[in-house]
């Protein structure tokens, strides 16, 4: 009787799920939800930058959040460009507005969007923001407004950058688990969580470089912003002199303190309107419908094709946030053989990951440049796997915020003889009819013969990593030994030793590789093509609606649940930056 209740319920709920899932299809699609937008008086495009900023996300028919109603928040940075630009030459948008909250990007992201907003500027249009808190990221994107407001009660902090590594040795020994480790290059920290409890010196070294660097820059760009020095900026960090909101206002770092009421009224007068109500705001998302002025760019016949590759790099498929060898290497793969594509761009937004896949990805970045011009634009990061499937091209765009380099492989097996044997209690016996054949087995420790062959087969692809760095970059192996070592730098460093070409986001990316094709009048191709939103929804609701409410519950704290998750899948050599640094 049970059974047959359990099987009765499990069916009832299969049914209503599907009948669930078929209502909300239906429902979007009689709901017009991609009707164009037409403005035909003034707007104020407000600009919502709260939750994380992906290079490009996945089409989706709605939010997911009005489903399971988790605010899960996910912007894409080429609609937040796109919008920007397509604003400053709109006779019907007068100005934007920026609500900032809790913003995940990196330093070079913000970078973009700050960057397009300056741009933005130039047309004598306003730019005004509001906030409860400014973090000093969120801060970084605000110093550009021409008014900088925040709550009166609220916060704001400059205090310099923090990076924290976290490191598992101990807990893992706790458990009985010994991560057995193999790796060329003293930089390569990426291991170290694993095998130290501090940072060694190397890796101390490394991060004071390129940390260094990234606050150094942003002291520049605020400070010129806010008609401030730099060594006054790094003075108010020194002394932690923001305590309080007034303080912000009196040391010229925002300039109004605004209940919500008042700042709507502040609005109302830049509006050039009596009252609040008579404002019109128009949101990013649909802002995305109105037709841009260059609508008709979709029927240019030549192309500049943009590939998305964004998060680790894997064999295999992969997703939108995934970089999968076989995904990305097809899309490349269909940008050279279209004839009418005239050049290419990889944008590339990766930790690194397997070597291996790295590799598939870096041949037909090679066999796309035989034939045409090829871009790359980094974001965030572009280190290790992520340089070498960036290093063959003809020109790299960097942010000078970006964290790349690490050029250095490593290798990680588990050991979990004591958790299984000491603490479990369970034994292993076995047959083999070879010497090898149980060559990195998890339940006992390597021998010194397994370790040497191992550790040859690292140095092997470290030598084919630097020399394929050596070939694009045009410079000897030495010299990429020397700078490599798995040496991560930023942006700015990265230039200085030959690296990156250019400074700048992903448009910039794309007009040097019409330039080097030559062309004048050309569209935008965005590959790998997304699937079918309604396709991409009954997956996400599938799939990552787990991810999704796992991160929800987690906060904070998710990104130790991922990194356990990660390095349970880790397969061969890998070419990757350290798991968990983040700079706050």
């Amino acid at each position: 009787m049970k059974q047959f209740l359990k099987f009765t319920l499990a069916t009832a709920a299969g049914l209503m799920l599907g009948v669930f899932s078929i209502i909300i299809i239906v429902s979007i699609a009689t709901s017009g939800g991609s009707k164009e937008v037409q403005l035909d008086e003034p707007h104020v495009l407000r600009l919502e930058l709260n939750g994380e900023i992906q290079d490009r996300v996945e089409e989706m028919p709605f939010d997911l959040s009005e489903i399971t109603g988790q605010d899960v928040n996910i912007l894409g940075l080429n609609d937040i460009l796109a919008n920007i630009k397509k604003a400053k030459t709109d006779e019907n948008i007068k100005g934007i507005y920026i609500e900032i909250g809790m913003l995940s990007a990196g330093f070079a992201t913000r970078e973009e969007i700050r960057n397009a907003l300056l741009d933005f500027k130039e047309s004598g249009k306003f730019i005004t923001t509001y906030s409860e808190i400014y973090t000093q990221g969120s801060y970084y994107l605000a110093s550009v407004a021409d008014h900088i407001c925040m709550y009166p009660e609220g916060g704001m902090e400059l205090r310099g950058l923090n990076g924290t590594v976290t490191f598992y040795t101990n807990a893992l020994k706790k458990m009985g688990i010994e991560i057995q480790v193999i790796r060329h290059g003293k930089f390569k920290s990426a291991v170290e969580p694993y095998m130290l409890t501090e940072m060694s010196d190397e890796n101390r070294e490394q991060k004071e470089t390129y940390m260094g660097s990234i606050w150094e820059h942003f002291l520049k760009n605020v400070a010129s912003d806010r008609e401030l020095t730099r060594d006054r900026l790094n003075e108010i960090a020194d002394n932690l002199e923001i305590q309080t909101t007034e303080d912000a206002v009196k040391l010229g770092l925002v300039d109004s303190l605004f209940y919500r009421d008042q700042f709507q009224n502040h609005l109302a007068n830049l509006m050039e309107q009596e009252n609040y109500d008579d404002v019109n705001f128009i949101s990013l998302k649909k802002y995305n419908k109105v037709k841009n002025e260059n609508a008709r760019d979709k029927f240019k016949k030549e192309k500049v094709a943009v590939i998305y590759a964004q998060g680790e790099i894997m064999p295999g498929e992969g997703s939108e946030t995934v970089i999968g060898s076989e995904r990305i290497s097809k899309a490349i793969r269909k940008a050279r053989k279209d004839e009418k594509v005239k050049a290419i761009v990889l944008r590339v937004n990766s930790p690194g990951g397997s070597a291996l896949a790295s590799d598939v990805i870096w041949r037909e970045m090679k066999l796309a440049n035989e034939e045409k011009p090829v871009v790359v634009s980094m974001g965030d990061v572009a280190a290790s796997g992520g340089y070498y499937i960036a290093c063959g091209s003809d020109k790299i765009y960097a942010s000078p915020n970006t964290i790349t380099g690490s050029i250095g492989v490593f290798g990680m097996m588990p050991n979990f003889e004591e958790l299984m044997t000491d603490k479990i209690g369970l034994t292993f016996d076995q047959v083999k009819t070879n010497k090898f054949a149980d060559i990195g087995s998890s339940n006992r420790p390597l021998t010194q013969e397994e370790y040497d062959i191992i550790q040859k087969g690292v140095v092997d692809v470290y030598n084919t990593f630097t020399s394929k760095v050596a070939e694009g970059r045009d410079m000897s192996q030495e010299n990429v030994d020397d700078i490599g070592q798995g040496r991560v730098w930023s942006g700015t460093n990265a230039m200085d030793i030959n690296l990156i070409d250019e400074y700048g986001g992903l448009e910039a990316a794309v007009a040097g590789a019409a330039e080097l094709a030559e062309l004048e009048d050309y569209r935008i191709y965005e590959l790998p093509e997304q699937k079918d939103p309604f396709q991409e929804l009954l997956e996400q609701l599938e799939g990552d609606m787990q991810t999704s409410w796992i991160k929800y519950q987690l906060g904070d704290q998710y990104k130790y649940y991922k990194t356990i998750q990660d390095i349970k899948h880790l397969k061969g050599v890998q070419a990757r930056m350290p798991y968990q640094f983040v700079i706050d």
